[in-house]
């Protein structure tokens, strides 16, 4: 404890006998005892003489909380020394001049121990500023540096060839450069022209490069033509196996080609896709007219499905998941059936299966002991919360504290709200 907050203290605690400050005359009249006398403070008509006494001590204790508080907040930096000195000269007035029984003279001792304290923060705010100063020069020394490492960087792969890695690093590095501060002006310029030249330059090869490459787009463009030319004739071809074949080495000789011009490119690709497709499809066609063995493994599917999907809505947890293991047991045991019926089967089987896994999530996580222990140790916390609260507003009120007495229980209706809540969520877990 500080001398300041010592003497604060010693004042406040001599009011547990008002005697020594004051007395009431018969008139009602309250004094206090001065080192130059009695002083009139007032009186407190209706009320006894102690309880007279009382308030004018209440009033004294209240300035010497301000003072203490005063110097608490300027002692740990909530108030700047301006505002500090302005307090002080406050609390002096307040001191001259108020109708209060208690030891004045030590709130005014007290008072006087503020200022060196001021002084103190005022010392710490200098040092402050400084040390921010020298973490501003040092945030410039490093943006220097960071923006020369840019442009070393910048510099030495402006000759590169991999135009696109290349450059989005430098419109990497360039984003780095737009977050930097500034330095001064002239480093910042001279930087900044030097990494203006290096993408400026990388920006010239690359626009020669592309220039070069659309010249030969229409060489490109005239090979994949001929491929296309040839893909188109095939598409009505029934020589499945080689005409397939055939297609992988057009698709082959389709990549090896070079990347051309890119809308030519597009339209060409969407002829020579259509004509694969169409071959494709037929060829398709032709094999599931060939396995009309799978429509029976269908019936058999759809009919198992059926039976899955008779799951939902879901009641027995226990009884649907086992029923969907023993259906989808059978599911796997039956053949192969047509492509293009089998995302459809999947996806209304996966519908069942995604709502039992939601269910056996949700039955994990009502079983986990430790989300449960968590959940219990809420609803002791807020339950032990409410408590306490209570026992504070009783206590308030056996000491006339209504005001206490309302917030305690206040804090303690909010969290009977809370407690609902945490309750509800621990009711959900199984025993």
């Amino acid at each position: 404890m500080s001398e300041n907050e010592g003497l604060i203290s010693a004042a406040s605690a001599l009011i547990g006998d008002p005697a020594l400050f004051g007395r009431v005359g018969e008139d009602g009249t309250v004094y206090v005892w001065t080192a130059t006398g009695e002083k009139p403070v007032g009186s407190y008509p209706g009320k006894s003489p102690e309880e007279a006494l009382q308030y004018f001590v209440r009033k004294f204790e209240t300035l010497a909380s301000e003072i203490a508080l005063t110097a608490a907040r300027i002692r740990s930096g909530a108030i700047l020394p301006q505002d500090g000195e302005i307090a002080v000269a406050k609390l002096r007035e307040s001191i001259a001049t108020i109708n209060a029984v208690g030891d004045l003279a030590a709130l005014g001792v007290a008072v006087d121990q503020i200022p060196p304290l001021i002084d103190q923060q005022r010392q710490i705010y200098a040092a402050k500023k400084a040390e921010e100063a020298n973490a501003r020069a040092t945030a410039r020394n490093e943006a220097k540096i960071a923006k020369e490492a840019i442009v070393v960087e910048a510099e030495s792969i402006a000759d590169k060839d991999s135009w696109k890695v290349t450059g989005d690093r430098l419109k990497e590095l360039l984003d780095q450069w737009k977050v930097l501060p500034r330095i001064d002006k002239a480093s910042d310029e001279q930087l900044w022209k030097r990494f203006s030249i290096a993408r400026n330059g990388f920006d010239r090869r690359r626009r020669a490069h592309f220039a070069k490459l659309v010249a030969e787009q229409s060489t490109i463009a005239s090979a994949k033509e001929k491929i296309v030319a040839e893909a188109e004739t095939l598409a009505t071809s029934r020589d499945w196996v080689a005409t397939a074949r055939r297609f992988s080495t057009l698709m082959q000789e389709w990549k090896t080609s070079g990347r051309g011009q890119k809308k030519s490119d597009d339209a060409l690709w969407e002829r020579f896709r259509a004509a694969q497709e169409a071959f494709f499809a037929a060829k398709k066609a032709d094999l599931e007219r060939r396995e009309n063995s799978m429509g029976a493994n269908l019936a058999k599917k759809e009919e198992i499905a059926k039976q899955i999907e008779a799951l939902l809505p879901i009641t027995d947890f226990a009884t649907a998941k086992k029923s969907f293991r023993d259906l989808l047991s059978q599911l796997e045991k039956v053949g192969q059936i047509p492509r293009d019926k089998r995302d459809t089967l999947e996806i209304r089987v996966g519908a069942v299966e995604k709502e039992i896994r939601i269910l056996d999530e949700e039955h994990r996580r009502k079983t986990d002991p430790a989300a449960k222990a968590r959940a219990t140790d809420v609803v002791r916390q807020l339950t032990e919360a409410i408590e306490n609260y209570e026992k504070i507003a009783a206590k308030a009120t056996a000491n006339n504290d209504a005001k206490r007495a309302a917030d305690a229980l206040e804090s303690a209706e909010a969290r009977r709200s809370w407690l609902a809540e945490a309750q509800r969520s621990l009711d959900e877990f199984s025993a």
